[in-house]
């Protein structure tokens, strides 16, 4: 948005803007954030940034915790949410360990050393993206984990299990189980808040291409993005949850990205659209290829199969997403490729026929992922592909281009599976990484960090009596 301090200063002045707002994510990709009076704002803070305790964010250890962060002008947009006129910028992480230098495992720096790298390589100058966002909208959510009592309450108007209510006027029109695809008004009751939402987001920068109801009967809805670049786009998918999370709060709602917070209802997603482009022209595009795709599209979408298993660390770093991940539903488990088919790891739409429309997609991901890392991950697996020339035809991922499901149970057996859990995605991930290390983009530390994030998040889940058990062994 800016190129230097007083663009900044002018603005604030022009827009009476009275405080400045910085953006920090930490390695779980959430946002953290600290704020100045917008009349501090200076070179200073552009050069020697503002210091903050990085254990806290989970980055370093007590003892040697003491960072600093730089505020990125270039991502300055105004808070709509803010009762005092805010601008906020997302900014960058700094060690203060000697001379001042960018943080290794800043979950921003790894997406811009991953789009370096891939010029560096020279297979292509640009990596365009586009994910989709899949969600819920619920008017209320209740949740408790005290050792003599967990419970769950989920609940919105449209819900199914609303219809025989008599409580207050009851008005029907609600959404059936599992048929809220592309619903219509009145059943559709989340349509002007996605409008809202959409309207917003466009006001920040992020280009809406479009928004629905989505499969989910209980208020799941979709918004779709225009693609962008890497770094941008993981930017845009935090911009994007901090609008959404609180243009619902303001409208008396709450939302939620998880893969499977309702039990037999469709999960949420972020599938994520992908193309490569050298020189300004797409390079996955082949007239006489499978599904017209060149042999740079085959070997990328080979590397990102081999490697999809540690893949799911970042792509579906939730003990949740493995609820979504379940044979025979929505979300794909079977690693191999096809043409329109979603019961593959990998889709290419069928209507997606231009050479500088030709993508493919990435299925299994969702949004509790770190953006950041997760974008950089499916690149890094692609390049590897691409440098390796893995053939993904000669490595039996397929293609596929029948119902995966309906296969018979030998030809199936034939396909290998995603992760089943979490602990499976982080042994996978611990086995095989190398092909992240490649230009220095991830760290080996930032990998063993990852690792024993998710694997103690795991423990935390599963050493936890869950309500069912007690249906199934409380009698025995």
């Amino acid at each position: 948005m800016f190129n230097n301090v007083k663009e900044v200063k002018e603005f604030c002045e022009n827009k009476k803007i009275k405080i400045i707002d910085f953006k920090v994510v930490d390695l779980a990709g959430r946002w953290h954030h600290l704020s100045i009076p917008a009349e501090r704002f200076n070179e200073s803070i552009i050069e020697n940034g503002i210091g903050f305790d990085g254990s806290s964010y989970g980055f370093l250890t007590v003892e040697k915790s003491d960072m600093i962060f730089k505020p990125d002008i270039t991502t300055a947009f105004i808070d709509p949410f803010c009762q005092i006129p805010t601008l906020t910028m997302i900014a960058n992480i700094y060690e203060t360990d000697g001379e001042n230098k960018r943080f290794e495992g800043d979950p921003r720096y790894i997406a811009e050393k991953a789009e370096s790298y891939l010029i560096e390589t020279g297979i292509a100058d640009e990596n365009i993206i586009g994910p989709e966002f899949e969600f819920y909208v619920f008017d209320h959510v209740a949740y408790n984990n005290k050792p003599y009592h967990q419970q769950v309450s989920l609940d919105t108007r449209q819900a199914y299990w609303n219809t025989g209510i008599n409580d207050y006027q009851n008005l029907g029109y609600k959404v059936q189980f599992q048929k809220g695809y592309h619903v219509d008004i009145p059943k559709d009751i989340t349509n002007d808040f996605r409008s809202k939402a959409t309207r917003l987001l466009e006001d920040v920068g992020i280009k809406i291409k479009y928004h629905h109801h989505e499969v989910g009967g209980a208020g799941q809805v979709e918004l779709e993005t225009q693609f962008g670049r890497l770094k941008e786009m993981a930017d845009n998918t935090l911009k994007l949850k901090y609008i959404v999370k609180n243009l619902a709060i303001q409208e008396g709602k709450t939302v939620t990205f998880m893969p499977k917070p309702i039990y037999g209802e469709a999960g949420n997603g972020m599938h994520i659209h992908m193309q490569l482009f050298k020189d300004g022209q797409p390079i996955f595009y082949d007239q006489d290829g499978y599904s017209q795709l060149s042999d740079i599209a085959l070997y990328y979408i080979g590397g990102i199969l081999k490697h999809a298993p540690a893949l799911l660390a970042f792509t579906n770093p939730s003990t949740n997403s493995y609820k979504r991940l379940v044979p025979g539903y929505e979300a794909p488990v079977s690693i191999c490729f096809a043409t329109a088919n979603r019961s593959s790891v990998i889709r290419i739409p069928g209507y997606a026929k231009t050479p500088e429309k030709k993508r493919f997609e990435f299925r299994p991901s969702d949004a509790t992922a770190n953006p950041y890392l997760a974008f950089a991950a499916i690149l890094m697996a692609g390049l590897d592909g691409v440098i390796n020339k893995i053939d993904p035809a000669e490595q039996g991922f397929g293609p596929y281009d029948i119902n995966i499901f309906n296969l018979p149970e030998e030809e199936r057996s034939k396909i290998k599976s995603l992760p089943k859990s979490l602990e499976e995605a982080a042994d996978a991930l611990e086995k095989d990484h190398e092909f992240l290390l490649a230009g220095g983009v991830f760290t080996k530390g930032l990998i063993q960090d990852q690792i024993s994030r998710i694997r103690e998040e795991a423990r935390k889940v599963n050493n936890v009596p869950h309500p069912k058990e007690f249906e199934l062994y409380y009698d025995l």
